[in-house]
């Protein structure tokens, strides 16, 4: 079996159904877990995803507007990877390479490579995407029993929130700067599996813009600053960032976190367990120990 993945988050799951040996070509964009870094990279994108938000929300409109595509597939170098299987997502054009460039690669290639595609807009849909990608690899029981262990992780965490009748804080997670965007799809639902209520966004539902009045008059109690794809080190610069404006006075006496995002929210995949863990260790550090600093960090003194 010779797998290509597409989706980051799709890398993730071979990792964790144990398929490793099977991935020969990832994304410029896998770096989870280090192993990948031994596979040929197999796509890029137009996007200088170095620069500012406000940047890269204006190259992403101008790249739109031009009908240029935002990442680039290297059919070279897939076709002599020769994959029996690939990876691919439904969900977000601006996030990883089209389903629809993908379908008409491999139509092209002969034979035609096996499709798996992830379209993910919660977590049991996630764990939807873990079962067909264990299916396609053979490696259905794998898939079953990780599936069946996340359960049992959240409902430790439900079951804990549960006894101690934790009190649920107002949350609003912030997935972009410039513009402000909510963070949709399974973010809201990861908020209220860890313990919060999220007052900006409804699961399953996408990221949606917003403005800065709307977030104030949503009156959270926390704010997480968790940018699409930021590690904690941006994710912390950018939250800093944000609340150096006056127009952010209001929210630094909230509870105020950078997550590592791209770790832990962003990606529709494995690690989205961990993140409601993380949420938890957030929400209720009394009960659940404080967050690790290599994952979140406190952004304002009422959290020292």
């Amino acid at each position: 079996m010779r797998v290509v993945s597409l989706l980051p988050g799709a890398t993730e799951v071979v990792a964790v159904l144990g398929a490793l040996e099977s991935l020969v070509g990832v994304t410029h964009e896998c770096d989870h877990p280090a192993a990948v870094a031994s596979c040929a990279r197999v796509t890029g994108t137009t996007v200088d995803v170095h620069a500012d938000a406000d940047a890269v929300d204006a190259q992403v409109r101008a790249i739109a507007a031009e009908g240029r595509p935002l990442f680039t597939l290297d059919e070279a170098r897939i076709r002599a990877l020769r994959p029996d299987v690939i990876l691919t997502q439904a969900l977000c054009d601006v996030c990883a390479v089209s389903e629809s460039d993908v379908r008409a690669l491999a139509a092209r290639m002969d034979p035609a490579p096996r499709l798996v595609t992830c379209a993910a807009t919660s977590l049991d849909g996630v764990f939807a995407d873990v079962m067909a990608i264990g299916g396609a690899l053979g490696r259905a029981s794998a898939a079953d029993a990780w599936v069946t262990a996340a359960r049992a992780r959240m409902r430790v965490v439900h079951e804990t929130l549960k006894a101690a009748r934790a009190p649920r804080p107002r949350v609003a997670v912030i997935e972009w700067g410039a513009p402000l965007y909510a963070a949709g799809h399974w973010v809201p639902e990861m908020v209220a599996r860890a313990g919060g209520v999220d007052v900006l966004a409804t699961a399953g539902s996408h990221s949606v813009e917003i403005d800065l009045a709307s977030i104030r008059a949503a009156d959270p109690e926390v704010i997480l600053f968790a940018p699409c794809g930021y590690d904690l080190p941006r994710a912390v610069a950018e939250g800093e960032r944000l609340l150096a404006d006056p127009a952010w006075a209001w929210a630094r006496e909230r509870r105020c976190l950078a997550l590592d995002a791209n770790a832990f929210v962003s990606r529709p995949g494995p690690r989205l367990i961990d993140g409601v863990e993380l949420l938890a260790r957030c929400f209720t550090p009394s009960l659940f120990t404080p967050p690790d600093g290599a994952q979140a960090r406190a952004l304002t003194p009422a959290l020292s």
